[in-house]
């Protein structure tokens, strides 16, 4: 199953870093957040990936092209005609397309763009800054057995994000966006969706896919939420960069389910 990653927004409250990199680009613990997001779902076997692009989109295509030099140590022998030599090699398990989705493409437009490279097949999705503890394999199975189009994971924590009304079938009946006044629980992304979930964007560059897709099958009782109680936090500022490079420093990182190399 291939996992799509939002990755090319603007990142204009981030600015501090956004202005030279893609907000998926950031480095926590000196490797991008996408990085990160990459090494959650590898260790649960999912190791094939298309990264929605758009903003500055070239640097992420250049930092995976030179992945194999960022994981290995490097002989540059001069005196042999420039000859290099890979020591100590290491490589991810993963197939990774990078998509040009456009610099000013809405979240739904990018995901529409990418269609073609999803396949005939089922897919998970997230966004490029945001790391999770989930259970990603509970998650899948949660989705399987609820029968819908799309399953998205629900966290309980006071932040301005898009705003789930969900029953006690754990079918979400209303999906919103935020508002300054909500609570709790909101929309923390690590998705399931099925190929018909296509059906529900139009071919449009200004879908907001938490807009009318969400709302849309919201109403059609096809949303599911799965609860998950445990640690997730988005990099949507600098002060939340700072969180969690702390976490990592601290060898406290949640989301680090992985073991090191």
């Amino acid at each position: 199953m291939k996992v799509v990653l939002l990755a090319g927004g603007l990142g204009t409250r981030i600015a501090e870093e956004s202005d030279i990199r893609p907000k998926p680009m950031v480095e926590i613990g000196g490797m991008p957040i996408l990085w990160h997001i990459m090494k959650e779902y590898s260790y649960y076997g999912f190791n094939e990936f298309i990264v929605c692009a758009g903003y500055k989109q070239h640097m992420i295509k250049e930092w995976f092209a030179d992945y194999f030099l960022h994981t290995s140590d490097v002989t540059f022998d001069f005196t042999q005609g420039n000859k290099m030599i890979v020591h100590s090699q290491y490589t991810e398990p993963w197939k990774v397309t990078v998509v040009d989705t456009g610099l000013n493409t809405m979240t739904g437009g990018r995901i529409k763009r990418i269609q073609k490279y999803v396949g005939n097949e089922s897919f998970m999705m997230t966004y490029g800054d945001g790391v999770c503890d989930v259970n990603i394999r509970k998650l899948l199975e949660f989705h399987k057995q609820a029968h819908k189009i799309a399953t998205l994971t629900a966290v309980m924590q006071k932040q301005q994000k898009g705003i789930l009304d969900i029953g006690g079938d754990d079918a979400v009946h209303v999906f919103r966006e935020k508002a300054s006044d909500d609570g709790i629980p909101i929309n923390a992304g690590y998705m399931v969706l099925e190929q018909a979930v296509f059906d529900y964007i139009d071919d449009d560059d200004n879908v907001v896919f938490e807009h009318e897709p969400l709302e849309k099958l919201a109403n059609k009782g096809q949303l599911m939420s799965y609860k998950h109680t445990g640690f997730w936090q988005c990099m949507d500022t600098l002060r939340e960069k700072i969180v969690l490079e702390r976490l990592w420093q601290n060898n406290d990182a949640p989301w680090k389910v992985w073991s090191d190399k």
